[in-house]
């Protein structure tokens, strides 16, 4: 395990402490909880996870190594995860429900491609009796439990943080570009909602994509586009639904010549690097050890066939299944002034990781050493 999974693994444990603590107020028995403690089973399970792809950094460098270690930790070295990733295709996801079902896994986590499309996969999972959480992404269908963080609160976050960001400059008439996520993502319409909240009046909206498959170089053609139609000068911010977007953002600002404020979102390395040098203005960061740490506390409950009382501390209601106990992670709006205590504090990265060679002057600039 290299330096940055072992630091990883020690703020897991503390997280799954927190959400130890967290959770003693009883909640009510949940359907996936309730009905299955005459079944229930040893150590020795199979947790089928899915997340949804590769194009953001997080799910490959924090999620699945994390959520696969606390399973072993949780099941005293004898649980397993059998993985795979959709890389954004929602038939390749559905075909690999389909692989875990028929190789029997005790319980599933899914992060879904698309909200909508996975429905059928999750009845079908349920009626082979195969328990489902929904992890980051609220899926349809018979999900057993779901766990996220507050999706509509990192849309304010970022609201609040681009027009703090403008200044004198937020004003009705400030143009400024949306660039949301993919529309088969329902967390997208969360940040979109939450964004719009706090912008919808006081700047001017002018241009706004929905990016498909939440890929930087559509955001860059995006950019490039509302560049184009709305003039180099009259753009004075960009809402950028996450860090990844961001990039491909703010490379169309810099081949035109602009240098405006940009949002972003997951903390990724090269977003906090930009936010080290000015290019990019705030990220929202999450907490992956934590929200890692309760979907592996719920699956391992449900393979196990235990109930979540002791785990989840709330209740939501997706478009097919009314309350689904669940869990919601808290965010934090993530600037150059607040590194130090969040990504450096809970081991996502050193200082050695951000300030490389050629990012080690700006971080001197902001006490970043």
């Amino acid at each position: 395990m290299n330096t940055r999974m072992r630091r990883a693994a020690v703020v897991v444990a503390a997280g799954a402490m927190a959400v130890s603590l967290a959770a003693c107020g009883s909640a009510k028995e949940s359907k996936g909880g309730s009905d299955t403690s005459s079944s229930k089973k040893g150590d020795a399970i199979t947790v089928g996870l899915l997340l949804p792809e590769n194009q953001t950094a997080r799910y490959e460098k924090f999620d699945y190594p994390i959520i696969k270690k606390q399973v072993a930790d949780l099941t005293n070295g004898k649980g397993k995860v059998v993985y795979s990733n959709a890389k954004q295709d929602a038939t390749t996801q559905s075909q690999q429900v389909d692989t875990m079902v028929t190789n029997k896994v005790d319980v599933l986590i899914v992060d879904a491609v698309d909200s909508k499309a996975i429905a059928n996969s999750v009845k079908k999972a349920k009626d082979a009796g195969i328990p489902v959480v929904a992890y980051d992404r609220l899926a349809e269908g018979p999900i057993d439990a779901y766990t996220s963080f507050d999706n509509e609160e990192v849309g304010h976050a970022q609201g609040k943080a681009l027009l703090k960001a403008l200044g004198s400059k937020a004003k009705p008439s400030a143009k400024i570009v949306m660039m949301n996520g993919a529309i088969t993502d329902p967390n997208a319409a969360f940040f979109k909602k939450g964004a719009l909240a706090e912008l919808k009046g006081k700047v001017d909206i002018a241009k706004s994509y929905d990016t498909k498959e939440w890929k930087p170089e559509n955001a860059n053609a995006n950019m490039e586009g509302a560049i184009s139609a709305l003039g180099k000068k009259n753009i004075v911010g960009v809402y950028s639904a996450n860090d990844g977007m961001a990039g491909g953002i703010i490379q169309a600002l810099k081949s035109a010549g602009i240098s405006v404020p940009v949002t972003g979102q997951d903390a990724e390395l090269a977003g906090v690097q930009r936010i080290v040098t000015g290019d990019q203005y705030m990220s929202v960061y999450k907490s992956y050890p934590q929200e890692a740490t309760v979907v592996a506390k719920m699956a391992v409950a449900l393979g196990k066939g235990e109930k979540l009382d002791s785990i989840a501390t709330s209740k939501v209601d997706s478009a097919t299944t009314k309350q689904v106990p669940s869990v919601i992670v808290p965010v934090i709006s993530l600037t150059k002034d607040n590194i130090k205590d969040t990504v450096i504090k809970e081991g996502f990265y050193t200082v050695a990781d951000i300030c490389t060679a050629k990012y080690k002057k700006a971080c001197d600039s902001i006490g970043l050493k």
